[in-house]
């Protein structure tokens, strides 16, 4: 079984969910923050140790256009850094619409309190690469 983490990358927040490629499902997990536009490594460092992922999976934020954006550039940086502190493959997701969607799913679900948004913008991201990763 084929456990993966996905990040829904942002300068504040950052979040993050659980997936399997065996049931093709993801999870949302938490949010993590960042101080002084820094990820959080410690929490990074021990969700990766809890979960011991096979791979990482980051959402890429695109403009509507397809074209890059400047957040492209600190997603694609972030997705680095996650390589080379750990070694894992790492994949990147075009993320378009996912925190709109996140919005809408945590509106109908009534899940304010539940899980932060950022999070369940995570799971959508990991969602989509794993149906998409099945094609």
């Amino acid at each position: 079984m084929q456990t993966l983490l996905g990040f829904d990358f942002g300068l504040k927040r950052i979040g993050i969910a659980v997936g399997q490629r065996v049931t093709g499902t993801a999870s949302a997990l938490c949010t993590v923050t960042s101080c002084d536009d820094k990820p959080d490594w410690d929490t990074i460092s021990g969700l990766i140790g809890v979960w011991r992922p096979d791979a990482l999976v980051v959402g890429l934020p695109m403009h509507a256009d397809g074209s890059e954006s400047d957040m492209s550039t600190a997603a694609r940086k972030f997705a680095h850094q996650l390589e080379e502190r750990y070694r894992l493959p790492v994949h990147t997701m075009d993320e378009r619409l996912s925190s709109h969607a996140a919005a809408e799913m945590q509106r109908q679900d009534n899940a304010q309190g539940r899980t932060g948004i950022d999070a369940l913008a995570a799971s959508i991201i990991l969602q989509n690469w794993l149906e998409s990763d099945k094609r």
